[in-house]
């Protein structure tokens, strides 16, 4: 059975399962162009940063859409300020990722780029979508994206950037 994600809207509740079947990819390189996303695996002082959408339920690694004339690692780290608050860090980057889902870009693969982040210094309030964060030992049981970000996480322990949880 394909694992659902519930989200309250302001007008009720949505069913948002666009990632049904999702097939996540890695890569060394991709054409810049290809690259529409990033995403960013957060720790501080050895705990993972996690960030809850006002819109949803469950938590979400750090990252977005890249915006027109920004380079990916621009848009990291405008999402990693907005999203975490981060002012002070070290931001490398992972390697590229793809998402294949029926219900997303009509099953076209969407191309990323996964980063890695040690936040040292954080801003007291946030001023975007995100309600709050959380800084925790252990990963989140309710992911909002369960078939995709526990596999970058995954990735990026592969490739040597998580030392240890």
């Amino acid at each position: 059975m394909a694992a659902l994600f519930y989200h309250r809207m302001k007008k009720g509740v949505c069913k948002m399962a666009w990632y049904d079947g999702a097939v996540v990819r890695f890569y060394d390189h991709a054409d810049d162009t290809l690259l529409k996303f990033a995403v960013i695996i957060a720790r501080t002082e050895g705990k993972w940063v996690f960030c809850k959408h006002r819109e949803r339920d469950a938590y979400e690694l750090p990252g977005g859409h890249r915006e027109a004339g920004e380079t990916v690692m621009e848009a990291a780290k405008r999402e990693l300020y907005e999203e975490t608050g981060a002012l002070t860090y070290s931001l490398m980057p992972v390697c590229v990722y793809s998402v294949s889902a029926p219900g997303n870009f009509n099953g076209e693969e969407s191309f990323g780029m996964l980063f890695y982040a040690e936040i040292t210094k954080f801003e007291n309030e946030l001023h975007s979508e995100i309600e709050s964060i959380i800084i925790t030992d252990r990963l989140v049981d309710n992911w909002a994206y369960p078939p995709i970000h526990p596999k970058l996480i995954d990735e990026a322990r592969r490739r040597g950037f998580i030392k240890h949880d």
